[in-house]
């Protein structure tokens, strides 16, 4: 996400990318960081829109570290009211009650469950108490308009911050958990 809250760049790049304005500031340093948050997650959760992007692109990916295979190699629930097939390797698609079968998720034994983009789905998710920990990837930039994570939606939320890490191109990630989540 962009300084100002974004997380698109409303006039360029894939649709719910930030394009070439976030670009300048991902370097070695921050592919470590994803790759180490991909690998401490067994399943990813996404929402319709983010998943058929990354449906359509991740599969077409090779790399030597092994990124693209644990992206596809991965479980991954998709929300969707609209979908009733998710074609992607190991996809499901959670149609119901969101926040019951997220819960029944969350339940089972193993590693975090990541969720990349899905703004819609954070926002409901945030709506039920189901988000354990924020994890954030600020840019340095500020882009002005575009669509945010954090809507006028819901109530307030207290959040504590768990770790941050700054990288040499002035990207941070800021790790933050709601209070309730504080002393985990």
């Amino acid at each position: 996400m962009t300084l100002d809250g974004v997380m698109e760049d409303p006039g360029g790049g894939e649709k719910g990318g930030h394009g070439g304005l976030s670009r300048q500031f991902f370097n070695d340093e921050a592919g470590k960081y994803k790759f180490d948050e991909l690998l401490a997650s067994d399943a990813l959760l996404l929402g319709r829109v983010t998943y058929e992007g990354f449906a359509k692109a991740w599969p077409a990916y090779k790399d030597e570290a092994g990124f693209a295979d644990r992206m596809n190699n991965l479980p991954k629930y998709v929300v969707s009211t609209t979908m009733t097939k998710a074609e992607w390797n190991n996809s499901k698609v959670i149609k119901g009650n969101v926040a019951q079968e997220v819960s029944r998720l969350k339940e089972q034994s193993g590693q975090a469950i990541l969720v990349a983009g899905s703004a819609k789905l954070v926002h409901a998710l945030r709506q039920h108490d189901l988000v354990d920990e924020y994890r954030l990837l600020v840019h340095p930039i500020v882009v002005g308009g575009g669509k945010r994570l954090f809507d006028d939606t819901g109530a307030a939320t207290a959040l504590k911050l768990v770790s941050t890490q700054t990288f040499s191109t002035g990207l941070m990630a800021l790790h933050y958990a709601p209070e309730r989540n504080a002393t985990k």
